[in-house]
C-alpha cells in the first residue's frame, strides 16, 4: 500500500490504461479523453482502493474527471487522518 500523492495516482491510472502519464491531467475525462469504459473504471477504482490506504469509493456514484477522483481521495485521506488523531 502506497502513500497518497496526486502524481502517484496519475501514474497508476496511466499504467493501468497504457498511456503516458502526461495525458492523465486533472481535466482529463476518464471515458472521453482516456477511453476508460465503465468496467475499466470500476476495476481502476478497486485497484486504487487496494493501493492507497484509507481510500474508498463505496459512496461515489460516478467519477468522470481525473481531478475529481484525486479530490475525492484527498478528502478520504483527510477524514482517515482526523479519525486516527482523535482515536489516539
Amino acid at each position: 500500500m502506497r502513500d497518497f500523492g496526486a502524481d502517484k495516482v496519475r501514474q497508476l491510472i496511466a499504467d493501468y490504461i497504457g498511456v503516458d502519464a502526461s495525458q492523465v491531467t486533472d481535466e482529463a475525462h476518464l471515458s472521453d479523453d482516456l477511453g476508460v469504459d465503465w468496467l475499466d473504471q470500476l476495476e481502476l477504482l478497486v485497484l486504487i482502493e487496494d493501493e492507497f490506504v484509507g481510500v474508498e469509493f463505496s459512496d461515489v456514484t460516478a467519477i468522470d474527471v481525473v481531478g475529481d477522483l484525486i479530490r475525492h481521495m484527498e478528502k478520504a485521506r483527510h477524514v482517515v487522518s482526523v479519525h486516527r488523531r482523535s482515536a489516539a
